[in-house]
Formats: C-alpha cells, sequence, structure tokens
C-alpha cells in the first residue's frame, strides 16, 4: 500500500495563476498574416506567445487549413500539447483524424479575438497538466519522454484532476498500470494518510469473495473469530486499485455493482450499510469490451468501471523510451554506467512481449555482469539475449520500432499504401528542410535525391489537389 503524496502547491493553480505561455505557427500554405492575427489575440488575451513551433513542455497552436500538412503532422507526431485552429467543413472526420495524429484539440477558425480565448482556456488547462507530470517525485517513478507514453500520463491526470469517476487503465502486461494507479492516487486529492489499496482480483476465490470486497462480521460463517475489513473498508479515504479485473468470474461481477456505482456494502454476516469515499482504479491486459460482446464479462459493470478508459502503450511503441528505462533500472540495481552504443541498438531493437517486466529482468542480468567503471558493452549481455545468428543489428539507435508503430497506428486510421507512402514522403521533406533551416541543397543531400528532385517533388505537392489522406501518425519518436 502506498500512502498519498500532498505537494506542496497544487501545479495547476499555479498554472491558472501564472501567464501562460505557448508557441504558435502556421501548417504549409497557411498564410502568415493570419497566424500572426490570432498570435496578436492572444497576446492581448494574456498570453506568452512564441512565433513558430517549439520544442518542449510549452503548449501550443498549430493553424491549419481544410486538411492537415506533413509541417503540422511533424509537430503532432512530436507529442506536445498541441491544439489545432483549422478551418472546419460541415463534416466532423477532419477533426477526429486529427486527434488520432496527437491533437489535444481542435476548434474552429473564426474571429480571432474569440478563438483567442477558447484557445487560452485549452492552453491553460494543457499547460496545468504538464505541470503535474513535470513534478520530480511524477518523473523519477514514470520514467519515459515518448510521445504515446506522455499522451497516456496527460489522459490519466486529467481524469483525476477534473473528474471523480472510476478510471479502467487497460494494455499489455507489464506495461506499468499499478504504477500508474499510483500517479492517480498521488494526484487525486485523497487524505494525507490514505492508502493506495490493491486487490488482485486474479486471486479471488467464490467461497471468500464477499470477505475480500467487503469484510465480515465476526461468527459470520466457519472460522470467522473476528471482524474484518474488506478491501473497500480498506481503501476508505484513498484509492482502491482492482488489479486483473478481467479475471474476476461472471458469476461473482454482480457482488461489485452497488459497491462500484454507490460506494456502499454490507458486510457478510451483517445488516448495516456502510459508505466509504474512495477512488477505484481498474487494470487489466484484456479487452473488456470484446468480453462483453462475447458474454464473458457484465455489461452493467463494464459501464460502471469505464469512467475513462486508458490505454497504456506497451514498450515496442514507445522508442527510446527504452533506453531511458534500461538506465533508470541500472541506477536501481546500483550500476551508474552507460550503455555502448552496441547495446543500445539491441535494447532498441528487441520488441519485448513481456513489456517493462521483461526488460527489467533483462537490465538486471546485464547490472550482474558489470564489472568496473567504463560503459555497459555487449560483453555484459547475456548470452540468452543475445540476438540470432544472422540478425541485422544496426549501428546505433534503430528506428525501426517507430516506422513500424506510425505504420501500424495508419493502417488502424484506414490509410492505403498509397496513403501511406505519400505522408511518409511529405514528412521526411519536410523534416529535412527543418532540419537544414530551409536549404534546399543540404535537405536533397541528406535525402539522397538531387537538387533538382526534391524541388520537382515540392513543385508537386503544392500543386496537387487538396485531397484529403488520412495522416501518418508514429506513436514515438
Amino acid at each position: 500500500m502506498r500512502s498519498a503524496s500532498v505537494l506542496r502547491e497544487d501545479p495547476i493553480a499555479v498554472a491558472s495563476r501564472s501567464r501562460c505561455g505557448c508557441w504558435i505557427d502556421g501548417d504549409d500554405g497557411v498564410p502568415r498574416e493570419r497566424v500572426e492575427s490570432l498570435a496578436r489575440a492572444l497576446e492581448c488575451a494574456g498570453a506568452a506567445v512564441v512565433r513558430g513551433a517549439a520544442a518542449g513542455e510549452m503548449p501550443g497552436v498549430i493553424v491549419v487549413g481544410e486538411r492537415l500538412g506533413a509541417r503540422a503532422r511533424a509537430w503532432l507526431a512530436r507529442g506536445g500539447a498541441t491544439v489545432v485552429c483549422a478551418t472546419l467543413g460541415r463534416g466532423s472526420a477532419d477533426a477526429w483524424a486529427w486527434l488520432r495524429a496527437g491533437a489535444s484539440d481542435v476548434i474552429a477558425a473564426g474571429d480571432p479575438r474569440r478563438c483567442a480565448d477558447e484557445l487560452l482556456a485549452r492552453l491553460q488547462r494543457d499547460a496545468g497538466i504538464d505541470a503535474l507530470l513535470a513534478v520530480p517525485q511524477v518523473r523519477a517513478r514514470l520514467v519515459g519522454d515518448s510521445p504515446a507514453w506522455r499522451r497516456a500520463l496527460r489522459e490519466v491526470a486529467a481524469a483525476t484532476r477534473f473528474g471523480d469517476g472510476t478510471i479502467l487503465l487497460a494494455g499489455e502486461s507489464g506495461t506499468g498500470k499499478e504504477l500508474v494507479a499510483g500517479l492517480v492516487h498521488e494526484l487525486g486529492g485523497c487524505e494525507p494518510r490514505a492508502q493506495l489499496h490493491v486487490l488482485d482480483c486474479s486471486t479471488v476465490v467464490e467461497s471468500l469473495s464477499g470477505s475480500e470486497f467487503f469484510g465480515h462480521e465476526r461468527g459470520a460463517f466457519t472460522g470467522a473469530h473476528e471482524a474484518r475489513d474488506g478491501a473497500f473498508a480498506r481503501a476508505d479515504g484513498g484509492t482502491l486499485l482492482l488489479d486483473e479485473i478481467g479475471e474476476l468470474p461472471l458469476r461473482l461481477q454482480a457482488q461489485l455493482l452497488r459497491a462500484v456505482q454507490e460506494r456502499s456494502y454490507k458486510r457478510v454476516g451483517g445488516n448495516a450499510w456502510h459508505t466509504v469515499r474512495c477512488r477505484i482504479v481498474c487494470a487489466t491486459h484484456r479487452d473488456l469490451a470484446a468480453m462483453v460482446a462475447r458474454g464473458e464479462f457484465r455489461e452493467d459493470l463494464y459501464h460502471r468501471l469505464a469512467g475513462a478508459v486508458v490505454r497504456l502503450p506497451p514498450l515496442r511503441e514507445r522508442g527510446r523510451d527504452v533506453v531511458l528505462l534500461a538506465r533508470h533500472l541500472l541506477r536501481a540495481h546500483g550500476c551508474d554506467a552507460e550503455l555502448d552504443d552496441a547495446v543500445e541498438a539491441l535494447l532498441l531493437q528487441r520488441d519485448y512481449p513481456g513489456n517493462v517486466r521483461e526488460l527489467r529482468q533483462l537490465v538486471g542480468r546485464m547490472a550482474a555482469r558489470h564489472v568496473g567503471v567504463g560503459p555497459v558493452t555487449v560483453g555484459c549481455v547475456a548470452p540468452m539475449d543475445w540476438p540470432a545468428a544472422g540478425e541485422p543489428i544496426a549501428d546505433g539507435p534503430s528506428s525501426t520500432a517507430a516506422l513500424r508503430a506510425g505504420v501500424r497506428e495508419a493502417l488502424r486510421n484506414g490509410a492505403g499504401l498509397r496513403e501511406i507512402g505519400r505522408a511518409a514522403e511529405e514528412l521526411a521533406i519536410e523534416l529535412a528542410l527543418d532540419d537544414s533551416n530551409g536549404r534546399v541543397a543540404t535537405a536533397a543531400q541528406s535525402l539522397k535525391v538531387t537538387d533538382r528532385a526534391l524541388q520537382l517533388r515540392r513543385a508537386a505537392r503544392r500543386d496537387a489537389p487538396r485531397t484529403r489522406p488520412r495522416p501518418l501518425h508514429p506513436r514515438v519518436e
């Protein structure tokens, strides 16, 4: 069990009192005058505005036209809190696609002063959530900076601080669901001495389920020599994590209906109703919605649990978070050494079906084999962790995982092979030009094409009909 930690001052309150800082930029083809008029309106509304897209924790605004260009997609893919101010048609299909591409919100373009007021409210909330996640004790436990991970944590923080419903954490085994439940506990305004109580639903047996959930009175059944509190009573004032809720047998699920919705229950063998005040968090590696469709999970219970559903990304979608986590885990083993390039490349190439749990074991084996003060080298890697003979390993950190995650997400969004190829080409050109500060010759060299070929491609993009391809959305850096 973990006690709630009380922040000396609420970062969201501090952010709401402070002058909101943000950046603003325009997408491909958006007139600079339109961007500048909105920037001035934001300044008049009280924001400190930086012209041009800026990295870091500062939230931002991208002004787009009727579709999302490569420049906007590149910034959304980096995972910061970014609001899209767009020319929206009658339908809302583009808005949903832009949210999937990484926007934190989409608002319709219009009068700059009205837009500025809407944007400022959203940016202040985004800045407050980012301030919560930047607290040192949060970052020390929830290691990672990839867009997929930051988006998931931002969803959890928002659901915790601006709502009081049950939070359902979904994701593969080993993705950090119990750690994230700890974040809910610490940010949820629990009583100072309250606890995070964990009940593993996979261990609950039918004959003792009532006692496990709600406790029992003395003499309620054979062997009940003393009264005993259940999980709900022990979590009073704090947080109750119902871990592996998907493993709870169907016949036991009905027992939770009233307790989850009303926060009230009776002890086994008792007549009095007891009421608790606690936040409920559920965690599962199963697809509960699919289980409901198959009749394996109660629909009425699912809708009580799914106040906010947050999917935690598997490690293979988190890019260089693997390296950050490996260094963090090495330090936990008392090893403060760096990783050499070959070891980094190996870590980044693996798929990690066991996620962080698998990485923890791998790093533990490397720490046990490391000696001296030098870096962790290939000799520290146990033979069971070596790549297969003939398997190609990049000389440095590989982008294969990021590419795979981006293509997988595009396919999920319904993009076809032609759309994916076009989006990837546009994004590569945009990033090369950004990295070269607009110098065509330098960008062409990095893209391994001639200056003329790059100029022709840029001209073709400008002259192409304004179709609306689904964005290629890389979830990881």
